[in-house]
């Protein structure tokens, strides 16, 4: 019976040990699964906090339905009754432009009355379908792409508080290749965006004709969903349903191949042997259990870099709160020159995030455009984002909760190049047969992605011990 140690409790660990079990009985084989987790709780960075009646997520809020990933979990983990999707008006949401917060069109005549581009910028954005298509096959930062086929000021506008909402990121340095892979090949299919969504929706009113179901537009679309009491429910129920041993408390000192399988090294002492290892674990950790094995592996393991970033949770009573939290919440372009990257309307999207007559926002500081700010202490931190929240909402009342989570490394970077990091670390896995990795750090940053890439290296693991 080969045993297989997963590294990492978080969502990428547990749902790889999940489809590892699950793939072996339905393949009617016998394995020994064993998670090891650093930390004294499953979850990683999926962590639903709750206090005072408030439940303040330290990482992710919840995941978009428009992909079946997740969704498939948590029918195999018995859950779909707990699921929650996010209210109606979270649909809505704003970037703050000029002292004003916009609402972010949403069609065509929308986008036209909008005042969050000029109109210059918004005849840039309609030239697109001018623009040729890139004829060369090399990655593009994000910034680059929108330069050239939206303009300066989509870039500025739409782009990149954008991209600090998901990934933190810097959109001149972040690849489109591997943030977007969708809108890349859009392009090369399509030869532009505007020219892609004609034609999409010209097919999808002739699939629609012949009554055939309908796939969701090129954007991530979707309901963002949860559970009641979080999104921690999810990593919750799958620790729990595993069959192997889930150990907390023993993180990887190094990794060692010997006769075949490996030999984990626990910083607490002793050791676990396996045949097979899969790391769920960040790339940055990793790195530091594979340097003396392999000093290559280790280094291009380190090539990954992190955004830090700041989670600041403010309570309120209703009454203290004039402006309206109808909608998502909001995201700001860089040359505002706030402290903060957005602010979340939490209480809004989801109920039970905040006690009855109280409303939660949730405000993000930091990401690559702003390392300094994980630095600042916490006193500063809240005066910083208070000062953001009058400015923006006019709330000028002090919060009557407040939590502030640091997050040193929060979300890896997909820089331009990443795609070329992934094939080289493919090539110096080779040489270590039974050794696999996954987890946001690779292969997508969002729990759907994580999810996805689980399935696939459990495949991966089955493949491998079919062929002994």
């Amino acid at each position: 019976m080969p045993r297989i140690a997963v590294i990492g409790a978080g969502i990428s660990g547990l749902s790889t040990a999940f489809a590892i079990e699950r793939q072996a009985r339905q393949n009617d084989l016998e394995v020994e699964v064993i998670v090891l987790e650093r930390e004294k709780r499953t979850g990683g960075k999926v962590w639903s906090i709750k206090e005072e009646g408030y439940l303040c997520e330290w990482g992710p809020n919840g995941f978009l339905d428009s992909k079946p990933m997740t969704l498939d979990l948590c029918d195999q983990l018995d859950i779909n009754d707990r699921l929650l999707r996010s209210n109606d008006n979270a649909r809505k949401r704003f970037i703050f432009s000029e002292g004003q917060l916009h609402s972010l069109p949403e069609n065509g005549p929308a986008f036209l009355k909008s005042k969050l581009m000029s109109w210059p910028g918004k005849l840039r954005i309609a030239g697109e379908m001018l623009v040729p298509p890139k004829r060369d096959d090399a990655d593009e930062s994000l910034a680059d792409f929108a330069r050239r086929r939206l303009g300066p000021e989509a870039l500025e506008k739409l782009i990149a508080p954008m991209v600090s909402g998901i990934f933190a990121g810097d959109p001149e340095n972040m690849s489109l290749k591997s943030c977007f892979p969708r809108i890349d090949q859009l392009e090369r299919e399509y030869g532009g965006l505007l020219k892609a969504m004609a034609r999409m929706a010209k097919e999808k009113k002739a699939e629609r004709k012949a009554g055939k179901a309908v796939a969701s537009a090129a954007g991530p679309g979707g309901v963002l969903t949860s559970f009641h009491q979080g999104i921690q429910e999810l990593t919750d129920v799958a620790s729990e349903s595993l069959q192997g041993e889930v150990r907390l408390g023993s993180g990887i000192e190094g990794i060692v191949r010997k006769d075949g399988g490996y030999e984990l090294h626990l910083e607490e002492g002793g050791l676990v042997e396996a045949d097979i290892v899969i790391s769920a674990a960040p790339a940055h950790a990793l790195c530091e259990m594979v340097s003396d094995m392999d000093e290559k592996l280790s280094a291009a393991l380190a090539e990954i870099p992190y955004a830090p970033m700041n989670v600041v949770c403010f309570g309120y009573p209703e009454e203290k709160i004039d402006h309206s939290l109808d909608g998502f919440g909001y995201l700001i372009p860089r040359k505002e020159g706030t402290n903060t990257l957005g602010t979340l309307w939490d209480s809004s999207i989801f109920p039970n995030r905040a006690p009855e007559g109280h409303v939660m926002l949730r405000s993000m500081m930091g990401g690559a455009t702003n390392p300094a700010a994980i630095d600042l202490s916490e006193q500063e931190v809240v005066q910083r984002v208070k000062a953001d929240l009058k400015q923006i909402m006019g709330i000028d009342a002090d919060p009557d909760f407040t939590r502030v989570f640091r997050h040193q490394r929060a979300i890896p970077q997909y820089t331009v190049g990443h795609g070329k990091k992934i094939a080289s670390l493919d090539e110096l896995l080779d040489q270590y047969p039974g050794l696999f990795i996954t987890g946001n750090a690779f292969f997508g940053v969002g729990l759907n992605d994580c999810v996805h890439a689980s399935n696939q290296v459990a495949e991966k693991v089955m493949n491998f011990i079919g062929k002994g």
